[in-house]
């Protein structure tokens, strides 16, 4: 038992000793490797972070860190550098956004930390009236929609009054919505709600509205002609006055910017009744106060007038007395049947004046005569008609 005891107490302290060993060789281990690392300063998305790194490229790097490096990343330095100590390492981590420009739709990768900051890397500049969703001081997140409206010159024309202004609105409802226009229920634009208005368009707002007029007007009276027999021919005489009526009506009148484009007649009531005016027309017929082809001196009845000229077809320019009246188209010349009104009678026409019967023609037959004119204008202007002749010479 003496012997045993010193026998044990020795492979202990050799136990000891070995562990010890191991102990020192480990720590000398850790110490050397410790001490073999790179210190590296990272900035990860604006985040600092210091680490010791045995990763030979900054990709090794940043996967040892379990950081999900893209191609659209930025990195900086480049990702296939080799790691140094005290290397200064910058990622940012790239997102996806959706940018609608004008309806236009594009997917864009960014390191822009905000909006402003993407419109910039884009090259993008903003006027005043250009319409931006979200406002720039947003913070860019993945998938995120950016919505950006270019601000266009347009004419708007309201109720005829015309102005510029700026528009950022795809279709006619949206721009009048965001100009703070309201419609009446009878209101219209052009072009319509629904169409797409561009640059330098112009969007035209026609105020319709219906009103009612209420006018009193004049009723004309009609001329109503009675045969008179004992009444000469060709002469007339009142029985009743004519006097006008009075009708009001009522009417549904449709102005467009103030002007007046349609009228509807919706109601008519009368004020005053229309009197008609009667006229008794003579139909006896004048005896003859001369016999045939003796008119006496003074004498007067009714004829009926029409006009010649010395060019119309047929006419010679002479008359059948030998008067050349292409020669002196002023001269005052009747054509009439001899029978009642004998060639070379002085004459007075009503309507006409003084006249000698030098003329005759085929249609001059009985209470017909034909006046020369000199022109034709005038000899249809006097046309045909009834008047009184008079017997001079």
């Amino acid at each position: 038992m003496k012997n045993l005891f010193p026998q044990s107490l020795s492979r202990r302290s050799l136990i000891i000793v070995f562990a010890s060993f191991v102990v020192l060789l480990t720590t000398l281990g850790i110490l050397f490797s410790e001490g073999s690392k790179n210190t590296v300063a990272l900035t990860l998305n604006g985040k600092p972070v210091v680490v010791k790194t045995h990763a030979e490229t900054i990709k090794d790097l940043l996967d040892e860190l379990d950081v999900p490096l893209r191609s659209q990343d930025y990195v900086s330095p480049k990702a296939n550098m080799k790691v140094k100590d005290h290397l200064k390492v910058v990622w940012k981590q790239a997102n996806k956004v959706h940018i609608v420009k004008d309806s236009e739709k594009k997917t864009i990768w960014t390191t822009a930390g905000t909006v402003a900051e993407f419109l910039k890397e884009q090259n993008i500049v903003l006027k005043e009236q250009d319409k931006l969703s979200p406002n720039p001081q947003t913070a860019i997140t993945d998938k995120m929609n950016i919505e950006l409206n270019i601000a266009f010159h347009l004419t708007y024309v309201d109720g005829g009054k015309e102005q510029k202004v700026w528009a950022t609105s795809a279709t006619v409802a949206d721009f009048l919505t965001q100009q703070g226009i309201k419609l009446n229920e009878l209101d219209r634009v052009e072009p319509s709600l629904t169409e797409a208005i561009s640059e330098n368009g112009v969007v035209n707002v026609i105020r319709v509205e219906k009103v009612t007029d209420v006018v009193e007007e004049p009723v004309e009276f009609a001329v109503v002609t009675k045969k008179d027999e004992s009444l000469e021919k060709g002469k007339e005489k009142i029985l009743t006055p004519g006097k006008r009526g009075r009708v009001s009506k009522q009417y549904e009148v449709v102005l467009e910017n103030g002007k007046e484009v349609s009228r509807k007649l919706l109601n008519e009531q009368r004020i005053t009744e229309k009197q008609d005016k009667v006229v008794a027309v003579g139909t006896k017929e004048l005896a003859m106060q001369v016999s045939r082809g003796a008119a006496e001196t003074g004498t007067e009845f009714y004829v009926t007038a029409t006009a010649y000229t010395a060019y119309c077809n047929g006419c010679s320019g002479r008359t059948a007395t030998g008067l050349n009246l292409r020669a002196d188209p002023n001269m005052k010349v009747i054509a009439v049947d001899p029978r009642v009104i004998p060639l070379g009678t002085k004459v007075y026409v009503e309507g006409y004046g003084y006249a000698v019967a030098a003329d005759t023609g085929g249609a001059i037959k009985g209470y017909i005569i034909d006046l020369f004119m000199p022109s034709k204008a005038d000899a249809y202007r006097w046309g045909r008609k009834k008047v009184k002749i008079k017997i001079l010479q």
